[in-house]
């Protein structure tokens, strides 16, 4: 037996009538966000660039915050994970999380390790 599913999103902040009203307004949501990260992406504001949060420019750290949330939310939305239980959700959502977290830890503890060896000149830089 099938059930019905929520018509709700952002745990019940916005609620539509209709599936085709919610599919709307979650393609409305997942373009506001891309077009922010294209809008960033263009305009790459001085702020932005130039300062450094982790040994990474926060312009960078906003996209892959940006990123992490459209991927949450077509899971969760048209993968249907609201609808889980929530030991599945949990499995299924904070295992890519902290998978992407150990992920940008080693790029960076990598990318350090080499910007370092050239740095001191060890190796110089040849390309």
């Amino acid at each position: 037996m099938a059930h019905a599913h929520k018509l709700e999103i952002f745990r019940g902040l916005i609620k539509f009538k209709s599936n085709t009203q919610k599919i709307w307004g979650v393609l409305v949501f997942l373009t506001i966000v891309t077009a922010v990260e294209v809008g960033l992406g263009i305009s790459k504001p001085d702020i932005l660039t130039a300062n450094t949060f982790l040994g990474m420019k926060i312009l960078n750290w906003i996209f892959i915050i940006l990123t992490l949330v459209k991927a949450y939310y077509i899971a969760w939305d048209f993968m249907h994970l609201r609808d889980e239980k929530s030991s599945l959700r949990r499995a299924i959502v904070w295992t890519p999380i902290f998978l992407v977290a150990y992920l940008i830890f080693i790029l960076l503890f990598e990318a350090d390790y080499i910007y370092n060896v050239f740095k001191d000149g060890y190796v110089t830089w040849n390309f």
